[in-house]
């Protein structure tokens, strides 16, 4: 009997188990089964390192939101992975900026974009992390309020070594 055919009397018809999908294999080709997730997602392994960055902005713009209340309504937080004229500044010599700020058009609100790769590349940890992505969002909402970051939040620039 040839390996991999099956053969059935069925109406007098042989088929074949060969042409099933690997989403209709109840067990993968070794016999253990499907792999599963390695990480149920409410664990904190499970969620992505942008998915971890998103939530340090969210938490950044949170904390400004408890401070300084009604005058950040109109304001939107973004995340980005680069700044779009990368190149240019690279071959200019300039540094690639942390977060940028596009004020507020019309009817519009102002947009406070911050960049996951540039942050990603100075620091070391989840810490400096955490402070580099709130001192780069103070600093563009110290710019939007025309104040010093100091006064937009008083934990500004603490921990910062670089």
């Amino acid at each position: 009997m040839q390996q991999g055919w099956r053969f059935e009397l069925s109406e007098g018809s042989m088929t074949s188990t060969r042409g099933r999908s690997f989403g209709r294999r109840r067990r993968d080709r070794r016999g253990r089964g499907l792999r599963g997730r390695i990480m149920v997602p409410p664990l904190p392994g499970a969620r992505t390192r942008a998915e971890h960055f998103d939530d340090l902005v969210v938490e950044s713009a949170d904390r400004l939101q408890d401070i300084w209340g009604g005058s950040l309504d109109r304001v939107q937080f973004a995340v980005d992975e680069i700044p779009g004229a990368l190149e240019e500044l690279v071959a200019l010599g300039q540094p690639a900026p942390m977060a940028s700020l596009r004020p507020a058009e019309a009817n519009g609100p102002a947009t406070i974009t911050v960049y996951r790769r540039p942050i990603a590349q100075i620091t070391d940890s989840d810490e400096e992390m955490r402070e580099v992505v709130h001192d780069s969002v103070v600093e563009q909402v110290a710019v939007l309020l025309n104040l010093t970051p100091e006064s937009v939040d008083p934990t500004y620039g603490r921990t910062r070594r670089f």
